[in-house]
């Protein structure tokens, strides 16, 4: 097949659009359970990492999150207002802030326990599919973001 600029410029014929259209559908299907709790989907994302090992550096935060220090290091100062994680210098390295989750930080998972629950019964996908996509999504985010 030859390649046709005026195909390759269709909308319809755009992987990056429907990728696009499905990751703001499925964030935006998180808002009615978080919002109630104070909660942007940017922060729970973060507090998934943190619940799976606390006291990591920003770096490492931006890393599983595959977000940069300009959007983390905000969202981590509002997370510390809202009294849910603390920052701390590494004692190893200066240079090196290390997020710590706060007694309001560990209770916030007990609050958005039924969240995926909630929000995976919104879209018409079995558990199958589900799991292909995951697989076919991490192929496309590698080797910048590490599925762990």
């Amino acid at each position: 097949m030859q390649y046709d600029p005026d195909e390759a410029l269709k909308l319809k014929n755009q992987i990056c659009f429907p990728l696009y259209a499905a990751a703001r559908r499925i964030t935006g299907a998180y808002t009615p359970y978080l919002k109630p709790l104070g909660l942007t989907y940017t922060q729970y994302i973060a507090f998934m990492v943190l619940w799976e090992q606390d006291g990591l550096s920003v770096s490492e935060i931006c890393s599983r999150l595959c977000l940069d220090s300009g959007t983390v290091t905000p969202l981590l100062k509002k997370m510390e207002t809202a009294g849910w994680v603390r920052r701390r210098r590494s004692a190893e390295d200066e240079r090196s802030v290390q997020i710590f989750l706060t007694e309001e930080g560990r209770a916030m998972k007990q609050k958005v326990s039924d969240v995926p629950r909630q929000v995976g019964s919104c879209f018409c996908l079995n558990a199958e599919d589900a799991q292909k996509l995951y697989v076919l999504l991490y192929q496309i985010l590698a080797p910048e973001c590490k599925a762990e």
